[in-house]
């Protein structure tokens, strides 16, 4: 299925929930009820069944696009070298986002999915997480495996990355599609909140995107069929 966004998910200084670090070791303070409702479809049950992996088609929607980002090390890398011979899920998020709908639900499901990748054989030597910000002003090297090692678990192969600067930043946002702009208060002043559109990629081992996902289809087991169905069709 290929999903194209369909709203501006605004990212509010609101912090994330508890529901959301739960299965982590690092405790985050939740917000207020009013403020994190109603959520996506991520953080719970489907709803539905889904498709069964190898029961639908994922056709390519294009080649997956380049750029320069810092690893985790602070090595620049390119993108590709990143992605070659894995299948990829790519999102775009920022540290301090805490709009419960944008950037933590990205990586809230990229965290589920690492159970079941781990547990599968065809999936857990090839599929790879790559988590990049559009902060690198304020998501250095540091802060970006600082926020990692919440999510992360040990030994999964999930990789936070940023960027020297805007110039590589906005080379790659522009190449997915990826549109950001300061958030400024009633005065006009920046808040240092950034509005964005949600999206995640699925990337296979030629480097093809295969499915984006929004807030409302981004969901653990859609991601885990998905990147099955692409698997067993090579």
């Amino acid at each position: 299925m290929n999903v194209t966004p369909r709203s501006l998910l605004i990212c509010l200084a609101i912090g994330i929930p508890a529901s959301i670090s739960a299965h982590q070791d690092h405790v985050i303070e939740p917000v207020p009820a009013a403020a994190v409702a109603p959520t996506a479809p991520g953080y719970g049950s489907l709803g539905f069944e889904a498709p069964k992996p190898g029961t639908y088609a994922l056709p390519s929607l294009g080649v997956a696009a380049d750029g320069i980002v810092l690893d985790g090390a602070g090595t620049p890398r390119h993108l590709h070298d990143l992605m070659s011979g894995h299948t990829v899920l790519l999102s775009f998020i920022y540290t301090s986002c805490n709009d419960v709908n944008g950037c933590p639900l990205a990586t809230y499901v990229l965290g589920l999915v690492q159970t079941p990748i781990s547990a599968h054989p065809l999936l857990k030597d090839r599929v790879r997480l790559l988590s990049l910000s559009f902060d690198p002003a304020r998501d250095t090297r540091e802060k970006m495996q600082e926020y990692g090692n919440r999510f992360r678990q040990a030994g999964f192969d999930w990789q936070f990355l940023t960027t020297a600067g805007n110039s590589d930043l906005h080379t790659i946002l522009d190449a997915y599609g990826q549109l950001t702009l300061p958030e400024r208060d009633a005065e006009g002043r920046v808040t240092g909140n950034l509005a964005h559109l949600l999206r995640v990629y699925l990337i296979d081992e030629q480097l093809r995107i295969r499915n984006i996902y929004n807030a409302n289809f981004l969901h653990p087991e859609i991601l885990v069929n998905d990147i099955l169905t692409v698997l067993e069709g090579e």
